[in-house]
Parts: C-alpha cells; structure tokens; sequence
C-alpha cells in the first residue's frame, strides 16, 4: 500500500462514506459473506458423512477434501472480485496480489479434528486486513445456517442485526468465569507455560472449553455466549476475523500481560498469545493470567488490583 493511502479515510475530508468508517469496506464484507455462506452450504450438504480425511503435519492436525473444495470456492469468489488482491489461505497458502497491502485471511474450515470425528462444531472464516490492521471479519456457521460479521469501527452483526454489544451483561457467577482457551498447533503438550495457564485457568473458572475452533469461540464471546478466551501462541489464519468480530461486538482485547493486543497475522506465534473479555470482566481475567506466572521472567505488566480469592 502506497504511505500516502490512508485505508480509514478522515470523515472531515469530504469523503462520501464521511462519518461512517466501515462504508469502505461494505463491499469487501457483502462478498465475504456470500463466499462463506456459499461455502458452508457446500460443508453442510457433505457432513457428516461424504468426505475422506488424511494427516496433517506433525501434530495431530487433519485436513479433509471438505477444506480444499471449500476454500477454492472461498479463494475464487474473492478472485473474481478483487483479482488484484493477495490471499492467504489455510490449505493452499499465498496467492500474490499487485503488492496493495490488502490481504485476504481464509480459514474455509475452522473444525476440521471436529467434522473428523462427527462433531458439528465447525465455522467458514474470512478476514480482509489492510497492513496489518483488519478491516473485515466474516464468521459462518454451517449448522445453524448463522452469520457474524464486523466491519472496523461499523460494529458487529449477525442473524438479528447488530450485537447490541457485551458490556454491562450477567454477572460472573460464584463458581468463576465460563471461559475458553486455544493453542497454536506448534506448542508441545509439555510447554510450561500452556500447562500453568491451562492449570490456573481450569481451576479457577466455572468451565474451560476447548472447542478447537477458535472462530466458533470468537463468535460466542462476541454474542456474550461465554465470559472470556485465552489463547496461547494462536494460529494466524483465523485471528484477525475472529478478534475483528469480538472487538467491534464491545469485547476487550489484550496481550497476556496487560498491553493493547494488534491481532496481526505476521511475526511470531509468540506475539498472538491474548486475553479477550467482557471490558468488566478482563481484570479478573488478567489477574487469573498474573497467578499462573505465564508472562515472564520479570513477571507481569499488569498489576491486580485485587487478590483473587
């Protein structure tokens, strides 16, 4: 991207979206939301049954003939649309654009250990980020036929028109939080760091779930289905539609150690590590985060201000 093209336009500058930062994006967001409702109808007609499966990687991973055919249809529809664009895809990897600084993020299934085993936990994901900032997050899940979408400072929507937003909602129960948690698929079972984090957080709170489809989890934060996700070295692909969704639904976003979390796709998986939760919720989480003593050496930035009893 040219440094002169500034992709959230100044509403003083006389631009027709003025006072609407999301109006230049509606277009990118209307085709992410046809591409994964297409491509869920696609999942939906071939699950439970007809499709083959084989290993993926080192770690456990699987990748089924449902994620390819689903993603060339996400990556076609996009084509077709934005042929300049560059797109990042799950299975297939990078597809070069006119070097614009618009990239595509495509997760076509985000559950694929899940559809395996007949579990029907599995979303479409697709994210648009200008730079590093994201700009478009489109979530859509096959089974319910539902559709969370965001667009950078236009809020968050789904079935029911815009999420009202999560601030303000039930109380934590006596029993603690209802939280979730994800991993990269390159920490080992035996990373310290992911056990005392896993460790705390499973004592301390009402239920821990691991659902192994962070989008899936992204969407029920942003609905205010849950409290709280921790995420530890996090997969790429699918964070910046699924921290797009959250924030823009009023969720509160942060790196473990208290700092503002960017939710980029490049760098280091040591970078993607987060907390995210309701805005009254998050200095309880972060506290939970402080105890397990999974931030650093020097200890943690953030500082409770109260013991958590």
């Amino acid at each position: 991207m040219s440094p002169n093209r500034n992709p959230f336009p100044d509403p003083s500058a006389g631009d027709p979206s003025a006072g609407d930062p999301s109006a230049g994006f509606a277009s990118e967001c209307r085709t992410a939301v046809a591409a994964a409702e297409e491509a869920g109808a696609l999942l939906r007609s071939r699950f439970p049954d007809d499709f083959a499966a084989r290993p993926k990687g080192e770690h456990g991973d699987v990748v089924t003939d449902l994620d390819l055919m689903a993603e060339r249809l996400v990556v076609d529809r996009i084509r077709e649309r934005f042929p300049h664009d560059r797109i990042l895809a799950e299975e297939s990897g990078e597809l070069r654009g006119d070097g614009g600084g618009r990239t595509w993020l495509v997760d076509p299934l985000d559950g694929s250990n899940n559809v395996v085993i007949g579990l029907p936990a599995y979303v479409v994901g697709i994210a648009l980020c200008v730079d590093e900032a994201s700009v478009v997050g489109v979530v859509h899940d096959p089974v319910t036929g539902r559709t969370w979408s965001a667009l950078r400072g236009g809020g968050a929507h789904g079935p029911r028109g815009r999420l009202a937003g999560v601030a303000g909602g039930r109380p934590l129960s006596s029993a603690g939080p209802l939280l979730a948690w994800t991993q990269g698929h390159a920490v080992g079972r035996d990373d310290p760091t992911a056990r005392a984090l896993r460790h705390t957080l499973e004592n301390r709170s009402r239920r821990l779930l691991q659902l192994w489809a962070p989008l899936l989890t992204w969407a029920m934060l942003a609905r205010g289905d849950i409290d709280g996700f921790v995420g530890y070295r996090a997969e790429a692909i699918d964070l910046p539609a699924g921290a797009l969704l959250a924030r823009e639904a009023g969720v509160a976003v942060r790196h473990l150690d208290g700092r503002e979390f960017g939710g980029g796709f490049t760098g280091p998986d040591t970078e993607r590590s987060f907390v995210a939760g309701r805005p009254e919720v998050l200095p309880h989480l972060l506290e939970l985060v402080a105890m397990s003593g999974a931030v650093g050496y020097g200890g943690p930035s953030y500082v409770p201000r109260r013991s958590v009893p």
